[in-house]
């Protein structure tokens, strides 16, 4: 799926934890990945420490909301260290291989989205849990799945 390469690393900086560095990166999410404008817009709004506190309360406190791909038990591999180096990228250590925004970045470097297209039922499950809490990272989501193919059965929206 060429082409959203930008959105995939822009999606992945959103879905990192709100600090310093993302609130500097901000107006350049914004203007690189249209299709995050509004939850870029919402971050930028919001006071530091209230969304670094929402960042917790979503995806820290509630296990539902799991970034980690290991957690919706999917039969489709999850991503390792090994992959990562056989496209040339290192992982830090500071997260699992399988954190959503460390493979939203090693799609937007290699244009690779088998990992994300694979695992497009717990990104959708995920999306729609995120929609339910009333949260803005759910708009997040929502940019990534548009781009990818529906999930094996077909659906779109599952619950």
């Amino acid at each position: 799926m060429p082409g959203f390469e930008v959105l995939y690393q822009a999606a992945a900086l959103c879905l990192m934890f709100p600090d310093d560095a993302f609130r500097a990166r901000l107006p350049l999410l914004r203007e690189a990945a249209p299709q995050l404008r509004e939850f870029a817009d919402h971050a930028a709004l919001s006071p530091p420490r209230e969304l670094a506190a929402h960042y917790v309360e979503v995806f820290e406190a509630e296990p539902d909301h799991s970034l980690y791909l290991s957690a919706w038990r999917e039969a489709a591999p999850t991503p390792s260290e090994e992959l990562y180096r056989a496209h040339g990228l290192e992982t830090t250590g500071e997260e699992p291989p399988d954190f959503l925004p460390a493979v939203l970045e090693c799609a937007a470097r290699t244009g690779d989205t088998l990992l994300l297209t694979d695992h497009r039922d717990g990104l959708d499950r995920l999306r729609s849990r995120l929609t339910r809490f009333g949260t803005p990272y759910a708009t997040v989501l929502d940019a990534v799945c548009v781009t990818l193919p529906p999930d094996a059965s077909g659906r779109q929206d599952p619950s």
